[in-house]
């Protein structure tokens, strides 16, 4: 069983750090304040606001903001302020901390998948939520609604419209996924998060969809595919038709064919304003439903 962080409390610290890319800092204040009408207490890290290159930060800084944030009992989540790219700079670090000794809930998605993958690799479950840019629309917001509800010791249940290249089933598993060019560097290392319990959800943006067909191969190939209880095809966002396909699910569909899991599109998680918050590493049921409507369970 995976280890669950404890539900924040009133006054609570949450760290707030940028293991990625540089954010305006507006963004960060205005999350800040709509954390605090929520009873906790935001700490911006030392590094969290910085400017280098395109990253917050070198990766010592980076590493240090995470690294203290982690060591200090008072911080009970930790916030990443935004994706990009850069995490990967500071994994074999973070794996070396004793993680599990006081565990924290970390919130974040895009490039923070690989932060979740090392979590999972140390049995932590975390939440694959949306940052600072979605948080400061405020608390009245479903899905930081939901968020919150996570950080404070509850379970969601998302429903979600079916879509036609639905495969129907219901399954129980452990969730675990986020960005797939990230995951796919992920193969064959520490924090390779594929597992035969896996109900696999995947995003991304910004990708050819040529790209995500070579890595949907890869998968297939390297026979990660066989091992997966089912999976969540989340919003592939900011790609163009190619000459062999107008969308990305059509490409995705064929990809898989053969499989035997379950499978629900159109899954409200990725890069769009619509991006529900899940627990990576607990355990959920999926059901993919010929009712019109799917679901995700959490336990």
């Amino acid at each position: 069983m995976p280890i669950f962080p404890p539900p924040l409390k009133k006054g609570d610290k949450i760290a707030i750090c940028s293991p990625a890319g540089k954010i305006k800092p507006d963004i960060v204040h205005e999350a800040v304040e709509v954390l605090h009408g929520q009873g906790w207490e935001p700490v911006i890290m030392p590094h969290a606001l910085g400017e280098n290159g395109s990253f917050s930060g070198t990766p010592d800084e980076r590493f240090a903001d995470l690294r203290d944030a982690f060591a200090n009992p008072s911080v009970r989540a930790i916030l990443c302020s935004r994706g990009g790219y850069g995490v990967v700079h500071i994994m074999d670090r973070l794996a070396k901390l004793p993680l599990a000794d006081d565990p924290k809930w970390v919130i974040g998605f895009s490039d923070i998948s690989a932060l979740h993958a090392l979590m999972a690799s140390k049995g932590i479950a975390s939440v694959h939520a949306s940052m600072c840019a979605h948080i400061k629309e405020g608390a009245d917001d479903p899905d930081n609604a939901d968020l919150f509800h996570i950080l404070r010791g509850g379970k969601p249940v998302h429903i979600f419209d079916s879509h036609e290249y639905d495969r129907q089933g219901i399954v129980t598993g452990t969730l675990l996924g986020g960005n797939l060019a990230v995951l796919a560097e992920l193969i064959n290392t520490p924090y390779d998060i594929l597992d035969p319990d896996t109900i696999l959800f995947l995003e991304d943006v910004s990708e050819p969809i040529y790209k995500i067909e070579r890595i949907f191969y890869q998968l297939r190939l390297s026979g990660l595919l066989d091992r997966i209880k089912g999976l969540i095809v989340g919003q592939f966002t900011d790609y163009k038709p190619d000459a062999s396909y107008n969308d990305m699910e059509t490409m995705i569909r064929n990809a898989i064919d053969g499989y035997k899991f379950p499978v629900a599109y159109n899954a409200p998680i990725g890069h769009v304003d619509h991006n529900v918050p899940v627990i990576e590493s607990a355990k959920v049921t999926l059901k993919v439903s010929p009712s019109g409507k799917n679901s995700i369970i959490f336990w």
